[in-house]
Parts: C-alpha cells; sequence; structure tokens
C-alpha cells in the first residue's frame, strides 16, 4: 500500500478553508490525493507517488500533461499580450477560423470559458429563435450545471422515469420544461414530440454518452434525430465538449456524417487550459447580441482570453498532424483488446466499452445500450478495482461510470505496464 499520509495531512487543511476541500464536487473521493505535479501521461501526489493517469481530468489532457508545445505558445503569448477586454485579438479569429474549418456545423463561433456556459447559452438561443420553451435531453447525458439541463445523470433505479435533479435549489419551473428520453431509442423521442408538439425548443445530447463511460448511439439513432428534429423545426444541439478534438478534429458528428444545428467544444480543444466555444449555423449564432441585429444576451470578461486561445491553436496543430490520432486510436484498441482478454482468461461477467482512445470496463453482461443496461454494473466492483489499481501506480477515476482517456504521452509500454496492473488488481477481486 502506498504512502498517503502527506496527501491526508494537506486534505485536513483544505477542508478547514474549502467545503469538503475541493473545488468540484466530483474530484471528492478516495484516496484524498493532493495532487503536486504532472507531466506527460504522469501526475505525482504530495507523497511522491507516480501515477498513470488515465482519467486526464475528466478528458481535457489529449496530448500529456504539460505538453512543451501547448506550453510555449501560451508563455509567448503572455509575454505579448493578455487580457484587454475590447474589440478582438489576433489570437480570437485564428481559432475561429480553425474551428469553422474542421468543425462541419461551424459557420461562426463565440468563445467562453466551460461546457456549462457553452450549452447554457445554446438552450437560450435556441429558446429565442424558436419561440418555444422545452427542452430534449437524454436519461445519462450531462451538459452543465445549470437548471435546464443539472439533471437525469446517474439517477437511482427509485427515480427513473421522472426528473432527477443534480442540486437542491433548482427551480422547478425551470425542471419542468425539460423533457427526459432514453438513448438510442427513436420511438421515445417521438413520443415525446407528439405529447408536446409546437412547445420544443431544443433537442440536445452528447453524440457519445461519455458522462457514463461510453455508450455508442445504433445505427440510425443520431439520423432519425437529425430527421425528427428538422421535421419539427426543434434546434438539434450536440454536445461535443467531451467528444469535440478527442474523437477527431470535426468531432463526432464528422464521425457519424450527421450535422447539428448547434455544437458546443471545450475539453481536449485546449489540452487543459480553460476555454469552449459554441459554433453552428451563421443565421443562428447571429441572434446573439455580439451582432448588431442581434438581441440574444452573450458576454464574458474572459471570453477568448489569449491564453486560452493559444493554448487551443497549440493542441490543434498537434493535432492536425498525420500520425496523432492514428497513435491515440491504437492506443485505444491496444488497451480495449488486452481488457477483453483479460476478463475473459479471469471468467468475470464484464463488458469492454470505449471509441478511439476512451475505454473503460463495464462489470456486466453487454450489450449496452442506454442508461438503464447500466443499472446491471456492479458499481462496487467497478470502484474498489480502481482503488486497487491506483494502490499499483495506475490512475483511473475510482468513481462509478467514469471512462478513461489515452493521450498523445502515452506508449505501448504503458499500456501493457496498466493491462498487468489491471489483471493482478482484478484478480485480487475476484479469487
Amino acid at each position: 500500500m502506498p504512502d498517503f499520509s502527506q496527501s491526508a495531512k494537506r486534505y485536513c487543511a483544505a477542508g478547514k478553508v474549502m467545503p469538503g476541500g475541493v473545488n468540484t464536487s466530483l474530484r471528492r473521493c478516495w484516496p484524498q490525493l493532493i495532487f503536486t505535479g504532472s507531466k506527460g501521461a504522469v501526475i505525482t501526489d504530495a507523497d511522491g507517488n507516480d501515477y498513470l493517469d488515465y482519467h486526464a481530468a475528466f478528458g481535457p489532457i489529449v496530448l500529456g500533461h504539460n505538453y512543451e508545445a501547448v506550453n510555449e505558445r501560451v508563455r509567448c503569448v503572455m509575454e505579448q499580450i493578455d487580457l484587454v477586454g475590447n474589440g478582438t485579438t489576433e489570437l480570437e479569429i485564428e481559432l475561429a477560423e480553425k474551428i469553422c474549418h474542421h468543425v462541419p456545423s461551424a459557420e461562426k463561433v463565440l468563445f467562453c470559458n466551460s461546457g456549462s456556459e457553452a450549452t447554457y447559452e445554446a438552450v437560450r438561443l435556441a429558446r429565442a429563435v424558436t419561440g418555444r420553451k422545452k427542452i430534449i435531453k437524454f436519461q445519462g447525458c450531462y451538459h452543465g450545471w445549470h437548471d435546464s439541463l443539472a439533471m437525469n445523470v446517474i439517477t437511482p433505479p427509485e427515480r427513473l422515469g421522472q426528473r432527477d435533479p443534480l442540486s437542491a435549489g433548482s427551480l422547478a419551473e425551470v425542471l419542468e420544461q425539460t423533457l427526459i428520453c432514453s438513448f438510442n431509442d427513436l420511438d421515445d423521442v417521438e413520443d415525446a414530440v407528439r405529447r408536446h408538439k409546437s412547445e420544443i425548443a431544443a433537442l440536445i445530447l452528447e453524440p457519445i454518452p461519455h458522462n457514463i463511460g461510453c455508450v455508442l448511439p445504433q445505427p440510425g439513432f443520431l439520423e432519425g434525430l437529425r430527421e425528427i428534429t428538422r421535421r419539427e423545426g426543434i434546434i438539434l444541439i450536440f454536445d461535443e465538449v467531451i467528444t469535440g478534438f478527442r474523437h477527431g478534429l470535426g468531432g463526432y458528428q464528422k464521425v457519424c456524417g450527421v450535422i447539428p444545428d448547434l455544437t458546443t467544444l471545450g475539453k481536449a480543444m485546449a489540452n487543459g487550459y480553460p476555454i469552449a466555444a459554441l459554433c453552428g449555423h451563421s443565421e443562428l449564432m447571429d441572434r446573439f447580441n455580439t451582432h448588431p441585429d442581434g438581441n440574444v444576451f452573450f458576454a464574458g470578461t474572459y471570453n477568448g482570453h489569449p491564453v486560452g486561445c493559444a493554448a487551443a491553436l497549440a493542441t490543434i496543430d498537434v493535432l492536425e498532424k498525420d500520425d496523432t490520432y492514428k497513435h491515440l486510436f491504437g492506443l485505444g484498441e491496444r488497451m480495449r483488446k488486452g481488457l477483453t482478454g483479460i476478463v475473459s482468461r479471469l471468467g468475470v461477467k464484464a463488458t469492454v466499452a470505449g471509441f478511439g482512445s476512451v475505454f473503460l470496463t463495464y462489470f456486466l453482461d453487454g450489450p449496452v445500450r442506454n442508461y438503464n443496461d447500466l443499472l446491471r454494473n456492479d458499481a462496487t466492483l467497478f470502484v474498489n478495482y480502481r482503488k486497487k489499481l491506483i494502490e499499483r501506480g495506475i490512475f483511473k477515476l475510482p468513481m462509478n461510470l467514469k471512462r478513461n482517456h489515452v493521450s498523445l504521452s502515452h506508449t505501448a509500454e504503458d499500456i501493457d505496464r496498466t493491462l498487468q496492473a489491471c489483471e493482478d488488481s482484478l484478480r485480487s477481486l475476484v479469487k
């Protein structure tokens, strides 16, 4: 067992000045680590323990921690310009041009600071454009902290089929405007549309629900959503905060060929630096009051900050190289293939899931079509398995249903070392 004593000591200090000792609720889990360093594929805690990191800060770290090409671009920009707060910088123009070039739905772009801000503005825009109030989201998809969407993610069985807000203090009047549907179920969506015809402003989804691991859309599902929304005058929003730039320069929409009206981006776009974006068709985006004729409010002191833009530009430069996604996807496949062999050898009831550089092991019989199927997952084994991995120097967030990510800094040797630790950890729990 590694020594966690210094982390434990400093966590007590953190709890005296921050509620719970953390600044995001999902960062609170065992062991309560204090981190002091990160480089490449490795993160280091206050006791000097090193871990191969597959958590990737919930997904932004696509190149590796403290990636030098990104840091160098940021340093250069910081010596030239900081936050001006008026007009536009060349960095904002260049980054917007890059996004419009790569992302099929992007004709115009606006920058903000988090995925939650981007989805909030997308919903506000959809309501303004359509004159309607209701939003469709899917059970298991997460789109940020605001009341319109902060519900029905990891819902306990007894609350399935009803609204399940993530927070006390959410306004009932707002919650009532959100309809919950089942992923991969077009009939459920058609039923919601039929019951609320001419009331629905937008349908929002993660094209791959990564907030519950990796649930792939079945053939025809995304195409069906596009057909329904176009027919009914509903704005289709792809939340690609996770999938964007991790699964390809054009996001998952480029992979699947289904083009939404609006897209939100973030996380992997800047390899860990804070920036997000909302992009979409010009006739929609021009409704924001950043345009002289717009009437949908869009503002933020740090929007388009030079540091975030510089980091995003440098990250995209690396992602544009021919071998980057080949490396990422190859290691992801190596990991999934190895994990499949491990659970087979050990006779463990499990389903290895993933796409591209994302992977995880559900402890259930497959296949997985939607959140309801994941209720069969052995959550206790899922979390304990990851705790055992931490003891062996492999960091996968010890929290039910959370996905893992490979970065460009990982190597084949890292994957093989991880697979051995996975087999040893799982064997110790199921023997």
